[in-house]
């Protein structure tokens, strides 16, 4: 319970407050950092690392702020060291976090790539994730829709796809309903934030039947 008697610990998480916006919001949609042996800032994306966490929105103004205030030594009531460029630096430890999940969604039979690939995911209703390129064609992306109650993952890149599935660039890829697509969906999310904004972002949480739908897709499948 919260001083005011509120429940934090709600369906999509619990909730931890960051220390550039003064938000309260599940601990899902922000990046958690400690204070490593040499007092340096250290993301801890997992949530793993021992110490007390430090939370900021995953969102480059909130990690612009907190490290150009000097939020991280005032939460931590001591002189800490900030790595240089860190919304960088999370964009690009996220971004290798997201491809490594879809990797091992593809190896288990949850993820395919290629158009009519997808396409037929999506026509059998096996798809729970739509995710194109956001530097592929919007002419051949607009002619694939995000499942019905589904999720849209648009702000990989095609040669991060690629890395993904093992080829050189891949534009449109599904996910289906693997007991890896959650933790996809949250952690495309927190790239999201670093990548589009996080006005745009939206958090989500949910399963693995049908995931709330994440914002910036095509619309609804058809039929």
């Amino acid at each position: 319970m919260s001083r005011g008697g509120q429940d934090k610990d709600r369906a999509d998480g619990p909730e931890r407050r960051c220390i550039a916006t003064g938000e309260s919001q599940p601990a899902s949609g922000l990046i958690r950092f400690v204070i490593g042996p040499e007092n340096q800032v250290v993301p801890d994306l997992a949530g793993k690392l021992p110490g007390r966490g430090i939370w900021v929105a995953s969102d480059r103004a909130a990690l612009e702020k907190a490290a150009a205030k000097g939020l991280f030594a005032r939460a931590a009531k001591q002189p800490v060291t900030v790595p240089d460029d860190l919304p960088g630096l999370i964009e690009r430890m996220l971004a290798r976090r997201v491809v490594e999940l879809i990797s091992l969604a593809r190896k288990s039979g949850d993820a395919v790539a290629g158009y009519e690939k997808v396409k037929d995911w999506l026509g059998r209703e096996d798809a729970d994730v739509l995710i194109q390129a956001e530097d592929g064609s919007g002419r051949g992306k607009s002619k694939l829709s995000t499942p019905q109650w589904g999720s849209y993952i648009g702000w990989l890149t095609a040669d991060e796809l690629g890395l993904a599935f093992g080829r050189e660039k891949v534009i449109h890829a599904a996910l289906g309903a693997g007991g890896l697509t959650k933790r996809v969906v949250e952690e495309a999310q927190r790239l999201k934030g670093l990548r589009v904004g996080r006005a745009d972002a939206t958090s989500v949480a949910g399963a693995t039947g049908a995931a709330k739908a994440a914002g910036g897709g095509r619309g609804r499948r058809k039929g």
